[in-house]
């Protein structure tokens, strides 16, 4: 596992994760596509459930830019089988509850929930050109707007 994460315009490191439907993402599955990769901290929560649906609402505005959505979080697969069906995403989600691809793209940080410090995950989405360099991130991402907003950028790449 690389120590720091990838920098801007630098190859990512290769990778594979559980994701739903009962399949595996290899990084290297997706060469010659354009990857957006949105990190959020909790599935059923209020801001990454209005970032999700904005996401299956761009869904083929995303597809018609040659870019596939995956979703990432620290929940099982089954919190997020049952999130990606509750939602009816058109995309799948990525389950990491070790951390790896947390560490790998430094999205673990020290929070402030109710008062309390909590360590979790800062939204961030990151894009991935064709050739697997990381050409874009967004880190402590405010959801309205975002998602309009890294839609905008992928259409550059197309």
């Amino acid at each position: 596992m690389a120590e720091s994460p990838p920098a801007l315009n630098q190859s990512v490191p290769e990778f594979s994760a559980p994701m739903t439907g009962e399949q595996t993402f290899t990084l290297s599955d997706y060469r010659g596509k354009t990857l957006v990769l949105y990190f959020y901290p909790k599935d059923n929560t209020p801001g990454c459930t209005t970032e999700s649906l904005r996401f299956r609402d761009l869904h083929p505005a995303f597809k018609a830019a040659n870019a596939e959505i995956f979703g990432i979080s620290r929940d099982s697969m089954r919190s997020h089988e049952n999130f990606k069906g509750k939602l009816d995403m058109p995309f799948d989600l990525i389950s990491d509850p070790d951390e790896s691809l947390c560490s790998l793209f430094n999205v673990m940080k020290q929070k402030m929930m109710y008062g309390k410090q909590v360590r979790g995950i800062e939204r961030s989405t990151f894009v991935i050109d064709g050739s697997g360099k990381l050409v874009k991130e967004w880190r402590g991402v405010k959801v309205p707007g975002h998602v309009d907003e890294v839609l905008e950028y992928v259409k550059t790449l197309a």
